[in-house]
Order: C-alpha cells, then structure tokens, then sequence
C-alpha cells in the first residue's frame, strides 16, 4: 500500500489513521521538522528578514541534494554507467530550476524593505556559501582563492581541498569518452585548476561524435545532458544578478564584492567550453 492510499483510506474513514506517536516516529521526527523551523533567527525586527533567511536556507538545502547528485553521477560516469549519470544529471538541471524560480518570491522585497535589516547581516554574504564554492569545484571552474572566506573552517577547509585534487565532472566525462575510443588530449582528464578554455582538440572530438550521433549515442546524450545543466546553471546566476540589482542597485555587496559587477563577471563562466564551441562547427 503507498503512502497516499494509506492516507486516503485513513482519511475516509475516522479511527483508522493512527494518532499515537509518544513511542513511536512521527512525520515530524523523521524529517526533523522541530531542527528545521528553529533554524530561523532574525537579527532584526523587519518582516522581510524571515523571507530573506528561508530563501537562503532553502537554496542551500537544494544545493546540498545538487552535490549529492553530482558526486553519484560522477562515481557512475567513472564506471561507465552513462545512462544512470544521465538520469542524475537531468534531476540537478531540475533544481537548479527550483532554485531559480526562488529568485522570483525574493524579488517580492523592494530596496525598502532589505534597508531595513542589511545592517543585520554583517559581512556575512552568499559568495561565502561552501556549498556554492564545492558545486563550482565540482563543475571545473575552480579558482583556489575563494578558499580564503572558509579559512576559518578546517573541516569546510578539508572538503573543498579534497574536491580541487579530483577530477571534475567533465573531466570524468572526458575520460569516458577517451575510453570509447576518441582521442582526448593527454591531461584533459587530470585534476586542474583555474577555469576552463576551449581546446580545439576536444572540440573535434565532440564534433565527431554530433555528426554521427547514433554511433556515439550515449555520449552524445550525455553531452546533452551537461548543456541542459549549465543552461539552467546560468539562468540562475543571471536572474541573481538581476535580483541583487533590483533590490540594491549597484552598491556593494555586504560581504565586500563589487556586488552587481562581481556577479556579472561570473556570467561569463563557461563550464563546457567545448560542447558550447562545437555547435559553430557543426
């Protein structure tokens, strides 16, 4: 019986659900339902700081399952389980559509509203978010400066470290298609740092394999795969972006970044340099 029948059956008839939970786990027990709703202090008597926190923690709870779900689908292209990373990796592109859509209730704060409690929030900001910083890693664009705002944290320390000395995802992918039997350059599937430029070599080979995508299916779906999500990876930074700039205009940001402009600059982030390069070619 699921869980919804069940609760049909208990609903429509009165005495059948059960009511006693003083030795037994609750909905509420299991989720930690009581942790989670008092995980919200606001520092400040303004109504739009409660929106302004659960936003915040929302997106980090998204972004928790988003490195779940990329270190799985990591681990599975390791393996060449390509059709397993490709479920995976369409499921991240789904939340980064939730975490997208969350943009559009904070933008219900006007410039007002956010003056009335920013004093409140110190330096603290959202560049300094280690989930954020451990996604990026994942996703190859890996600058080893923004280790620095989590310096004070050995344990975040230690989780980001160990992230730059693996490969990245696309690194993983590369290796894969090095393993069907196309040439991919000699350190393209090595741990790196820095961003990502397009190699004229790599595009080749993805050009090989759009030509003739029946031949290379599960390639060319993965790669597929990996569009969709820097796509919805970019509608998120860009409607960040706009939602800073309609809430504070082009002040700086609380935690000292150019604010607007810093953000603007991560638009031009390309995650898959090649993969977006090869569509010129083709």
């Amino acid at each position: 019986m699921t869980p919804a029948s069940g609760y049909e059956r208990a609903a429509g008839t009165e005495g059948e659900a059960e009511t006693d939970f003083s030795e037994r786990m609750s909905y509420g027990d299991y989720l930690g339902i009581d942790l989670i709703l008092g995980a919200q202090h606001p520092l400040s008597s303004a109504n739009d700081e409660l929106l302004f926190i659960i936003q915040h923690q929302t997106s980090e709870l998204w972004m928790k399952l988003v490195i779940h779900e990329l270190s799985t689908a990591r681990a599975a292209i390791a393996e060449d389980r390509l059709e397993e990373a490709q479920k995976l990796l369409a499921r991240v592109s789904r939340i980064f559509e939730q975490l997208n859509n969350a943009w559009d209730v904070l933008r219900t704060m006007t410039p007002a509203d956010y003056t009335e409690f920013r004093d409140a929030l110190g330096q603290s900001s959202g560049f300094q978010s280690a989930q954020y910083r451990q996604i990026e890693y994942i996703l190859g664009n890996r600058n080893r400066a923004m280790l620095a705002p989590h310096a004070h944290r050995p344990d975040t320390l230690a989780v980001l470290e160990a992230e730059l000395a693996r490969p990245d995802l696309y690194a993983t992918v590369l290796a894969a298609v090095a393993r069907a039997g196309l040439a991919v350059p000699a350190g393209a599937t090595a741990p790196h740092e820095g961003r990502r430029t397009a190699d004229p070599a790599i595009i080749a080979l993805w050009q090989q394999v759009y030509q003739a995508p029946r031949t290379h299916w599960p390639l060319y779906e993965l790669a597929e795969k990996l569009i969709d999500l820097e796509d919805y990876f970019r509608r998120w930074r860009f409607n960040h972006v706009t939602t800073v700039e309609r809430v504070i205009g082009l002040k700086r940001g609380t935690g000292g970044t150019g604010g607007v402009s810093y953000l603007r600059r991560m638009l031009d982030v390309v995650l898959f340099p090649e993969l977006w390069d090869v569509r010129t070619t083709l």
